[in-house]
């Protein structure tokens, strides 16, 4: 029997019983649209999430308290005096700009308009780090930061949700925790994501910061310390030149380990890549077993069918017929199921991941959610194999049956 024989038999078969293999088909469907979808949805977290990283640029590297690869207690703070000695030493000859950073939450408001937010307390060398353009105004200066000054930076989508707009604002009173700031600049737009928004950033003074905002840990301490390279290439050396410095100001014996952590962007590439691929696979397991009881539910139908059809195989092996007909053509049936199942779970769930990705735009999300060949492949092979997997138990049972007893089943 040619294959185009037995595809037209198994059309005709499937077609005798619209309905049923209708809602067998509805399961492949589903699975297949999961597995498309959520793989989709996983890859374009993982890209939204690199380009974030990749946008603080190859040159700034982060430094914080604490060193969790290795057996430290009580670890000394990160103070203004640590980043004073980074700034100011011999020694850090590949360092361009370093930027003490105090940040904690609190309440922002303007007239009757109030949102919980994260403020942060800087000095001006954190515009040249992050890279920051001002839409009108200026930014924080040093005057400021020795004065203490009640005066903030307002990025211009928080600066929107405040007052409305975001030009002319320079010149309003915000309050922050109760105290009136004046308003001194706002930021340029740069676009972000949920994970990520510079767009929604408040800056105050880093001596107002540590004197104003709740926070835990000294009176000079600081969250964590920025610095900006000069040279990309010059990220390793400046990272060693930080070690040595830090460790001098921290006091820390020769052998013993660091009480800080340096992290430059290969590193948080490096975090944010082993989490979104755990992501991606979790996703993808799902869509799988979505996909694997449809193809139980094939395995199901097919068996009725073989039972509903014990006559007409009999018959057939006793015109002629050979196990490997009855074997092929059942098979047939089950791979044909799973096929259609997959295209049309193909086609829902780009039709989800354009939805998805239609939302997180509305929403102000950048997520681009795009499918992927490979993951239009993967479903397509998988249904197929889904087929042959479940198919090919009930296939065999028929093609195994004897002529005499399946021409006597009643």
């Amino acid at each position: 029997m040619n294959f185009f024989l037995n595809l037209k038999e198994a059309m005709q078969s499937l077609s005798s019983n619209k309905m049923r293999s209708l809602l067998t088909i509805l399961g492949i469907v589903i699975g297949v649209a999961s597995v498309i979808a959520l793989l989709s949805i996983g890859q374009s977290a993982g890209d939204s999430i690199t380009g974030e990283i990749e946008s603080i640029g190859t040159n700034v590297i982060y430094i914080l308290k604490g060193n969790d690869e290795e057996d430290v207690t009580n670890p000394e703070d990160l103070t203004l005096r640590d980043a004073e000695a980074l700034a100011s030493s011999s020694r850090t000859s590949k360092i361009a700009y370093v930027a003490p950073v105090v940040s904690g939450a609190s309440e922002i408001s303007y007239s009757d308009v109030g949102v919980e937010s994260s403020i942060s307390g800087i000095t001006p060398d954190y515009q040249f780090v992050q890279n920051i353009t001002m839409a009108e105004g200026e930014f924080i200066t040093e005057s400021q930061v020795e004065g203490r000054s009640a005066v903030v930076v307002l990025g211009p989508q928080i600066a929107e949700t405040l007052i409305g707009r975001s030009s002319g604002v320079v010149g309003q009173t915000v309050r922050i925790g109760g105290y009136p700031y004046r308003v001194v600049g706002v930021t340029e737009a740069k676009g972000g994501s949920a994970f990520n928004n510079p767009d929604n950033n408040i800056y105050i003074p880093i001596s107002t910061a540590q004197t104003r905002l709740p926070r835990s840990g000294s009176s000079n301490s600081v969250q964590y310390i920025l610095i900006s390279v000069a040279q990309a290439e010059d990220a390793d050396a400046a990272i060693d030149q930080i070690t040595t410095v830090l460790r001098s100001t921290h006091r820390i014996p020769p052998r013993s380990p660091n009480d800080f952590t340096i992290l430059n962007q290969q590193d948080f590439l490096a975090v944010a890549a082993s989490i979104t691929n755990v992501l991606t696979i979790f996703l993808g397991g799902i869509g799988a077993i979505s996909l694997l009881v449809g193809g139980i539910g094939i395995m199901n139908i097919m068996l009725v069918s073989v039972t509903e059809r014990t006559r007409e195989i009999g018959l057939r092996k006793a015109l002629g017929a050979r196990k490997i007909d009855i074997l092929t053509q059942f098979l047939t049936e089950s791979v044909l199921l799973s096929m259609i199942g997959g295209l049309l779970g193909i086609a829902l769930g780009w039709g989800i991941s354009l939805v998805v990705s239609q939302i997180a735009v509305q929403s102000g999300t950048i997520l681009d959610i795009n499918v992927t060949l490979n993951s239009i492949l993967l479903a397509t092979l998988f249904s197929a194999a889904v087929g042959i997997f479940f198919g090919y138990y009930p296939a065999n049972r028929a093609a195994s049956l004897a002529p005499v007893e399946a021409l006597r089943y009643e």
